[in-house]
């Protein structure tokens, strides 16, 4: 087995995961006196999984659809029709959601990469109301992340200059480190930081080699995840080495 963080959870398979993020969604929801809940999310198998299953019978009616706010962690600049595109895949899994106009909001892939990465942080800033973070106020409630084969989590690559970012929120990734080689918007450390909780979702033997490599002291860009609230790695059984 390999070594994992002390706040890692194993569950039997990759639905498995998706449900358990599911509920931990529902149960913040129903915790939060807020007016407005900021959600950061993820691309990847297993996150579509768990956006199918938020607009499903199971959880629909549980969650405050008015009151939610969706984000991303990063996109590939390609439009939101294509199906490369991160809005593209959470629009399609969450189907028919009841989610309200304007509170999707993903990052604009027209015009300039770089012009893209400062409008989102504009976004971002204008919700949060403010310049910087604060980590009495973060501003997410809860941020949704996976991990690459090669380590990276968000658009964060081994060995791009966005790894090293700790001022900016959003920046721009003219180089990405895997297929497909297009350029991409990722939010930083620090802002990917800003959360009242923080799950890492990994599913499927192909995760083994990196979570090896981090358990070993590697310096992968997963290994500066963080949060200023919980952070919780979310594992099944074949990530684990469990079979």
């Amino acid at each position: 087995m390999i070594p994992l963080p002390n706040n890692a959870e194993i569950f039997p398979d990759a639905d498995s995961v998706a449900r358990a993020a599911a509920d931990r969604l529902v149960a913040l929801c129903a915790e939060s006196k807020q007016e407005r809940i900021a959600i950061c999310l993820s691309g990847g198998s297993t996150p579509k999984r768990l956006y199918a299953l938020l607009a499903g019978p199971d959880h629909v009616g549980a969650l405050p659809w008015e009151r939610l706010h969706w984000f991303f962690g990063d996109d590939r600049f390609v439009p939101w029709t294509d199906e490369a595109s991160n809005v593209h895949m959470v629009r399609t899994a969450f189907g028919d959601a009841p989610i309200p106009e304007g509170h999707l909001h993903g990052i604009p892939t027209d015009g300039t990469l770089d012009a893209a990465a400062s409008a989102y942080s504009d976004t971002l800033r204008a919700f949060y109301g403010a310049d910087s973070l604060d980590p009495a106020r973060p501003l997410f409630d809860l941020v949704l992340l996976g991990l690459g084969e090669d380590g990276h989590t968000a658009s964060l690559f081994p060995g791009k200059p966005a790894v090293n970012e700790r001022e900016a929120w959003v920046v721009a990734v003219p180089e990405a480190g895997l297929t497909p080689f297009v350029p991409r918007v990722t939010l930083t450390f620090p802002a990917l930081a800003s959360s009242r909780q923080l799950l890492v979702l990994v599913t499927g033997a192909g995760k083994r080699e990196p979570l090896t490599r981090i358990a070993g002291g590697e310096d992968l860009p997963a290994r500066h995840i963080s949060s200023v609230g919980t952070l919780t790695w979310l594992l099944d059984r074949a990530a684990a080495d469990l079979g």
